[in-house]
């Protein structure tokens, strides 16, 4: 049977639009700071507001499974822009979070990779980054203490990519 051009037409546009979505999916590097997003409270801070911005800090992300730097400090109620680098060839992510929270995701993430990757990865918290690209998250440390961040691909925050931000009153 031959299909008419509109038929045609349709079919070659859905597929162009299901590729398209997909790739998003698999880059995330521009999502966090969508206006549509929900701002985000959580234990340790809160989705920073791009104005209030006091300082930027690059963090590079390598297959060696390190950031850089792994650590830094910061001022409770400071705002930082993180621009964050995957330098690999191979994807890694940026969670900030509690130890607890990260390794219970991390374990989430051994689990059942795929579906747990689509249902844990909305957060303004969280960055996945392809290899070669860039991407940011603005957050608000708004608590004393001790926040960790993680890239939690399986294998990733085993292998020690793991860092730390002080947050000084």
């Amino acid at each position: 049977m031959i299909a008419s051009f509109p038929v045609k037409a349709l079919a070659t546009t859905a597929l162009l639009f299901s590729v398209s979505a997909w790739g998003d999916s698999e880059t995330h590097g521009h999502m966090r700071h969508d206006p549509e997003r929900t701002a985000q409270e959580t234990a340790f801070g809160r989705t920073g507001d791009p104005k209030r911005v006091a300082r930027t800090v690059r963090v590079a992300m390598s297959d060696n499974m390190r950031f850089t730097p792994a650590a830094l400090s910061v001022k409770r109620g400071e705002t930082i822009r993180f621009v964050v680098r995957n330098e690999g060839k191979i994807m890694h992510e940026m969670v900030l979070g509690t130890e607890e929270s990260l390794a219970q995701h991390a374990k989430m993430m051994r689990t059942s990779h795929h579906m747990a990757h689509d249902m844990a990865h909305d957060g303004t918290y969280m960055l996945h980054v392809a290899p070669g690209k860039t991407g940011e998250i603005i957050w608000e440390f708004s608590r004393a203490g001790t926040v960790r961040f993680g890239c939690l691909i399986p294998g990733h925050f085993e292998a020690g990519m793991i860092g730390e931000v002080r947050v000084e009153d």
